[in-house]
């Protein structure tokens, strides 16, 4: 019995492989045609399904952007430079549909310290860092051993230093991988997708607006509180705005 669920099963997944590609290559046809809206809907389909790369997503930003649509355009080159961080084609089309957003939000500036921690952090994600954790700290256990039983002063002293060495790496190493995980816990980007939403100083909208944002702008969410979300922009600014307005990466 269990055999012939494992044999229904393979058989069902290789089924629906099949669909999405033929989805996937529906939604290529369309595209190049100029149908960009059924392109969308066939590509939506193989998402839907559970199905993720950059190329799908980055086809999706394509014709969405086509179509004028910049909120749900960024998105979709979000998502594929999440999954494709190094990919020059998704970083330059992203750019176009940033220029095409109504937003010009500035940026605050970041003190060196700030510049040195991001170059240094963005090595490795936080798994890489506990990685080398645990590496050095093997590496100290196996140095420390050789400078306890060594007998020649001068292999004592160098395996002494070294041992040191790697502890003092395993510390920045293991702080490293709690800050990057901290990081990526808080990090919680999200795409405004109305056209235009305004961002008011309390969860309702009886309260005061404090500015206005527009399609394509890209925050992060702080909190939520029923319908309502806490969002902040990169100048600094927060506030309040309807959880419907809004997409999370």
């Amino acid at each position: 019995m269990k055999n012939v669920m494992c044999i229904l099963f393979v058989l069902m997944s290789l089924l629906c492989n099949a669909q999405d590609a033929a989805l996937f290559d529906q939604g290529n046809q369309s595209y190049a045609s100029g149908d960009y809206q059924d392109a969308i809907n066939s590509w939506s389909k193989v998402v839907s399904n559970g199905k993720q790369s950059s190329s799908l997503y980055f086809n999706l930003g394509n014709a969405y952007y086509k179509l004028n649509q910049i909120g749900p355009s960024v998105y979709n080159y979000e998502k594929a430079l999440l999954l494709d961080p190094t990919n020059s084609d998704i970083k330059n089309n992203l750019a176009f549909a940033e220029n095409a957003r109504v937003d010009a939000i500035e940026t605050l500036p970041k003190s060196v310290f700030s510049k040195w921690y991001e170059m240094i952090s963005g090595q490795f994600s936080y798994e890489g860092w506990a990685t080398g954790a645990v590496i050095f700290s093997f590496c100290f256990v196996i140095l420390f051993l050789g400078y306890y039983f060594a007998v020649a002063e001068r292999r004592k002293r160098m395996l002494f230093v070294t041992s040191i060495l790697s502890l003092l790496i395993l510390f920045v190493a293991i702080a490293m991988a709690y800050q990057t995980y901290d990081d990526l816990i808080k990090d919680t980007p999200a795409i405004i997708f109305a056209e235009s939403t305004e961002v008011r100083g309390e969860p309702n909208m009886g309260s005061e607006a404090s500015f206005t944002l527009h399609e394509g702008t890209k925050v992060q969410i702080l909190t939520e509180e029923k319908d309502w979300v806490r969002i902040q922009i990169a100048d600094g600014k927060d506030g309040w705005m309807p959880l419907s307005d809004l997409k999370a990466l």
